[in-house]
């Protein structure tokens, strides 16, 4: 039996059909190049942002890997004057997640999520699966059964 992260006991729990994905990471890599290890499109493989906003709320953003999150697209997304990034040592004790492992399931707490437009482009989209070197492949609609999300158009 292989190691499951806490992403896929919950999809388990839920019992929502997804397929899982480990490759060795020595480290964070970004989005493309998991993409590339799978040998998938990197329009497919979503990295999870994490944000705060000018009120002080977080929010979590779900964008392709080769895409930079559009910070007012973002914000006019969530209906807030204006968000940045969060700072990468804020991460962890936020959401219980490292850089390079966030998942938008299993956060500690649930944060208000948007997913990318583009995500609907595909049956499923890959993204992490709380760990460095983990991916699940999930399809939106199974998804909305495992986390409230809305789309939104959200890349520069």
């Amino acid at each position: 039996m292989e190691d499951k992260t806490n992403v896929m006991r919950m999809l388990d729990k839920l019992r929502i059909p997804y397929r899982h994905y480990t490759y060795p990471a020595p480290q964070a890599l970004s989005g493309v190049e998991v993409a590339q290890i799978l040998n998938r499109d990197p329009a497919q493989v979503f990295k999870t942002l994490v944000t705060v906003a000018k009120s002080k709320k977080n929010y979590v953003f779900v964008i392709p890997s080769g895409a930079e999150l559009d910070l007012k697209k973002a914000a006019s997304a969530v209906k807030e004057k204006s968000i940045e990034m969060l700072k990468s040592k804020e991460l962890l004790p936020l959401t219980g997640y490292v850089h390079g492992g966030c998942s938008p399931l299993g956060m500690k707490k649930n944060f208000p999520t948007v997913i990318d437009l583009s995500a609907q482009n595909f049956d499923t989209i890959i993204f992490s699966a709380g760990k460095i070197g983990f991916q699940v492949e999930v399809s939106l609609a199974d998804l909305h059964q495992a986390l409230n999300f809305s789309l939104a158009d959200l890349t520069a």
